[in-house]
């Protein structure tokens, strides 16, 4: 009598599959954090022509962390928001130039920006120098 051979079981042998996935896991950890920093930029230096200031305010901000609106010194962030209220009232489309000094911190200028924006006015000129 003729026996017909069973075919075998045959399992998968997982040892290179786990190989090659902790590979491409060491290679996902190394490179993941280099892919959430920014790309380092170097900006241009020059600027475009002069833009004519209309009679719009200014808000300027010194070194000393003063906040001034037109030369006229604010006492603080909140005499600042009832100018900007008090503007946004008379002038609805207006928009509102802003000066601050290079050597101030980067949060303590966008605290004042965000203010500005707070208070309903979208358009926010810079005023920078000509290089």
């Amino acid at each position: 009598m003729i026996r017909k051979k069973r075919p075998l079981l045959s399992e998968i042998n997982v040892t290179p599959f786990v190989d090659v996935m902790l590979v491409l896991l060491v290679i996902f950890m190394i490179t993941a954090p280099l892919m959430q920093h920014g790309m380092e930029v170097q900006l241009p230096k020059e600027s475009t022509a002069p833009v004519a200031l209309q009679d719009i305010p200014t808000i300027t901000l010194k070194s000393n962390r003063k906040i001034y609106w037109n030369q006229k010194e604010m006492s603080n962030l909140i005499h600042l928001n009832q100018k900007l209220e008090k503007y946004r009232d008379k002038h609805k489309d207006a928009g509102i130039y802003f000066r601050a000094d290079k050597a101030l911190d980067y949060g303590f200028v966008m605290r004042v920006m965000s203010s500005v924006k707070r208070s309903g006015i979208q358009s926010i000129g810079m005023i920078t120098e000509q290089p």
